[in-house]
């Protein structure tokens, strides 16, 4: 596979230099000044591209060409916003990028409630806790209905937790679940917002009446529209699993499983429909097998995110190491350089070691941490095309 690296574009604090030095050879990109849904013109496209060649390096996959919320809740609108994202993909396609990663997740995108969550030898993580999460969502978020989402022993740690809280508890659990994971991939939601909540709440009420079975029509009404120009431009198109994967602050979630995807990839069955395969998203749900997924779907997947998680009691979870956790990256490894082997992968969610967290780094997002993992990852490959490579050889007995 090829070794990318989500780069957030000349006002990143890591320059394309220090990865072209760490082995990157390709990045992975967007047009990040742009809101969703306006049209990202041949001209921007090029001006960026050719500052990462003079770099020494290819953009291998703009991640992400956002949907509009709009589209993902059917207004009006949304026939404007799709043919604005036909023009974005047929430039990106003209341009020479050729694989376009996206999601469908509604109102909000990956959710932690800790984004420094320490581990015993002195470096930090990120982490979901369902106690302080269900916090959030009841208590601060005061969504209607919240308290039917949980058990009533969930309902009694939350309430007993929450009374432990301070302003400042409070405070950071807003700006870690609504604004820091949120503001820097197009979303509304920022640290200039003077109250987050109550932007958030709007955005949620767009989503009333928009159930399990509707958003997945209006997803098989996107795809209708821009898998045509994505196979005009040899494009592929692939979908980031929801994370976590399963239903937050009573969105419907439809991107979670073995049967969300391959519902989607049947919904439309050309090979411009595909699959992002975040080991990391699918691995935070116990029902989900990472490797099985790989090897089932291998031939609709045009993009890898290697990452792992552990999971805890009570639906709790955070990032593993590279090499441990649930989402079983060795395996997954074996399938993709067998089956996938010139797709682009990079590494995710890395942990924050040394002075990363001194440098104000984009959530998840370390140099330090994921370097570490693309060497972990490195490795692995290295050890998986040994594999095929020995396989491959005459075997005189």
């Amino acid at each position: 596979m090829i070794k990318t690296w989500r780069w957030f574009g000349p006002q990143d604090k890591i320059t394309l230099d220090m990865l072209r030095q760490i082995g990157v050879e390709g990045i992975v990109t967007a047009l990040h000044d742009l809101p969703p849904g306006e049209v990202w013109s041949r001209e921007a496209i090029d001006k960026l591209k050719q500052v990462i060649e003079d770099a020494g390096l290819v953009w291998s996959v703009a991640e992400s060409l956002p949907v509009a919320e709009e589209i993902k809740y059917a207004t009006p609108v949304r026939d404007q916003l799709i043919e604005n994202y036909k023009v974005s993909l047929a430039n990106l396609g003209k341009a020479g990028v050729k694989t376009i990663c996206y999601n469908f997740m509604p109102a909000i995108d990956w959710i932690r409630t800790n984004l420094n969550h320490p581990l015993p030898d002195g470096t930090t993580t990120l982490y979901f806790d369902k106690i302080r999460f269900a916090c959030f969502d009841c208590k601060i978020l005061r969504r209607a209905g919240a308290e039917k989402d949980y058990t009533e022993e969930e309902i009694e740690k939350m309430n007993l937790l929450y009374k432990e809280m301070t302003t400042e508890d409070k405070e950071i659990l807003i700006d870690t679940i609504i604004v820091k994971t949120q503001g820097f991939i197009h979303r509304n939601i920022s640290g200039g917002n003077n109250n987050p909540v109550v932007e958030f709440r709007k955005q949620l009420q767009k989503y009333a009446g928009i159930d399990r079975k509707k958003l997945r029509e209006n997803l098989q009404y996107f795809l209708q529209q821009v898998i045509p120009v994505a196979e005009e431009q040899n494009i592929m198109l692939c979908i980031h699993p929801d994370d976590p994967p399963f239903p937050v602050f009573g969105l419907p979630r439809i991107v979670t499983n073995e049967e969300d995807i391959n519902w989607i990839l049947r919904a439309l069955p050309s090979r411009s429909n595909g699959l992002a395969l975040c080991a990391g998203s699918l691995s935070a749900g116990a029902h989900n097998d990472v490797p099985a997924l790989a090897s089932k779907f291998a031939d609709r997947i045009g993009f890898a995110h290697l990452r792992s998680t552990q999971l805890l009691p009570e639906g709790n979870f955070m990032e593993a190491s590279h090499l441990d956790g649930n989402g079983k990256l060795i395996e997954v490894i074996r399938i993709l350089e067998r089956e996938r082997p010139q797709i682009p992968m990079r590494v995710d969610h890395g942990k924050l070691i040394l002075n990363d967290a001194e440098k104000d780094y984009n959530p998840g997002y370390s140099f330090l941490g994921r370097m570490f993992a693309l060497a972990q990852v490195e490795g692995m490959m290295a050890v998986v095309r040994n594999e095929i490579e020995f396989e491959n050889e005459p075997q005189n007995y």
